[in-house]
């Protein structure tokens, strides 16, 4: 039986993310997961959401009011993000990243081929969300306090989970969730690679 603690655990394979156009339709993204504080509002509009954007050419990205999001260089030679105002970022390989308002105007401008970019949107009256990149070189324990949501997601390697979390191993490109509730949860992770590591957490009152 898996234990109680892990029963909110999950890992999803990288081959089970839907893909879909941008709202502007001038791209496509590989959505991993749209998060809502309140699990029994399926029609709600997502309070977090994890995806993977494919750059194909330069273009304008959607527009998100209210939504504050990172991106994160996982392959191809970087992009330029350059915003209405004048300011530009070039993200580089490995995995630059920059974390921008949702509503600001800007332009992805391709520096050299196509690019794939981790994409973490959250809103900001909702939730408050932390991204971190970090290597995997043996184990690395996971606290979840009660009530946060963590996310690791594989940019490459392998990892696997102690053997009474009941959870499968990952791949390169898979995603694990782990959901605390109203308890602290515990996960060992351990292997060989790189993580994104994520802690989203409901803004005060916001539940």
């Amino acid at each position: 039986m898996v234990p109680e603690q892990h029963s909110r655990s999950r890992v999803m394979p990288a081959n089970e993310y839907r893909r879909e156009r941008w709202r502007n339709q001038m791209g496509w993204t590989r959505e991993i997961h749209a998060g809502r504080l309140d699990d029994a509002a399926p029609d709600a509009p997502w309070d977090w959401r994890l995806s993977i954007a494919e750059i194909e050419r330069d273009s304008d990205f959607s527009a998100f009011p209210g939504i504050d999001r990172e991106l994160v260089l996982l392959t191809g030679n970087g992009v330029r993000l350059r915003f209405d105002d004048g300011e530009s970022h070039e993200l580089h390989p490995p995995h630059d990243r920059l974390r921008f308002a949702g509503e600001r105007k800007v332009i992805g401008e391709l520096l050299d081929g196509p690019t794939h970019d981790f994409n973490l949107m959250w809103r900001r009256n909702r939730v408050r969300a932390a991204l971190w990149h970090r290597p995997l070189v043996g184990p690395m324990v996971l606290f979840a306090d009660p009530g946060t949501t963590w996310v690791a997601h594989l940019i490459a390697g392998q990892a696997q989970f102690a053997d009474d979390s009941g959870l499968p191993p990952m791949s390169a490109g898979d995603t694990a969730f782990f959901d605390a509730g109203s308890e602290r949860l515990r996960h060992m992770i351990d292997g060989g690679g790189e993580l994104l590591v994520i802690r989203i957490e409901p803004v005060e009152g916001a539940r």
